[in-house]
């Protein structure tokens, strides 16, 4: 048949990243309403709970089948594109995980608060993590070549897309004015407000110990990707 390749985990894969996207941006919309009626950190222990119960099957999910369906290009023993891939995924999780996040504020240990950021990553891009995921997304793509891993990687960015249009419409809310005025010194799309003179770039920003931390865990994943293979393997999903 000329569709063979279309197996069921197409369907599944994308229907757990519209769950993920419902529970997670519907949680991120009702926080001023949630934080008002249970608090700031129950809040954030409740949000971190649902999309970690969504993310961790996920992501053995895609561990597990991410060579189905229809191989649409093999590069991987072309010379360069593992360094390529690698190298790229590391910049992604500069984005991903940029240290304007407090990470005490994550785990609740300090109440969580809505910041308005205009420093560090943010002064490249307004929305660090749909670049992040974007990086991401290219890098697998071509690295596994899958029709599986392209329908993943679509449902990812159309995600974050939607994330860029929610979380200004959110900060939006909150601060008026005040956002307003970042968002005309900031950009989307990365470097662009400082190629045109609303922003500077700032490299002391980023000599901070949560960018080190950064590194420290890009080099523990580089050192546990197999190991994590080898273990969601062991999971018959």
């Amino acid at each position: 048949m000329a569709l063979a390749w279309l197996t069921p985990s197409h369907f599944m894969i994308f229907g757990m990243l519209f769950g993920f996207a419902i529970a997670h941006s519907g949680l991120a919309a009702l926080r001023p309403w949630a934080e008002k009626r249970i608090g700031a950190r129950l809040y954030r222990v409740l949000f971190a709970l649902v999309s970690l119960s969504i993310a961790v099957p996920m992501i053995i999910y895609f561990y597990n089948h991410r060579y189905d369906g229809l191989q649409l290009w093999q590069v991987q023993g072309v010379p360069g594109v593992q360094s390529l891939v690698w190298v790229a995924s590391a910049i992604s999780f500069f984005f991903l995980y940029p240290a304007t996040f407090n990470l005490l504020e994550i785990a609740a240990i300090q109440k969580p608060e809505v910041h308005l950021f205009e420093s560090g990553i943010i002064r490249v891009t307004r929305h660090p993590q749909m670049v992040g995921q974007v990086i991401w997304c290219i890098a697998h793509t071509l690295w596994l070549g899958t029709t599986f891993t392209l329908v993943t990687s679509i449902g990812l960015v159309l995600h974050h897309l939607f994330g860029v249009w929610h979380g200004d419409r959110r900060l939006q809310a909150r601060y008026g004015e005040a956002f307003e005025k970042v968002k005309s010194r900031t950009s989307i799309l990365p470097f662009l407000a400082i190629l045109q003179d609303r922003q500077t770039f700032e490299w002391k920003e980023f000599l901070r110990p949560s960018y080190f931390g950064v590194s420290i865990f890009i080099g523990l994943l580089w050192w546990a990707h197999p190991r994590l293979i080898d273990v969601t393997s062991l999971i018959p999903w």
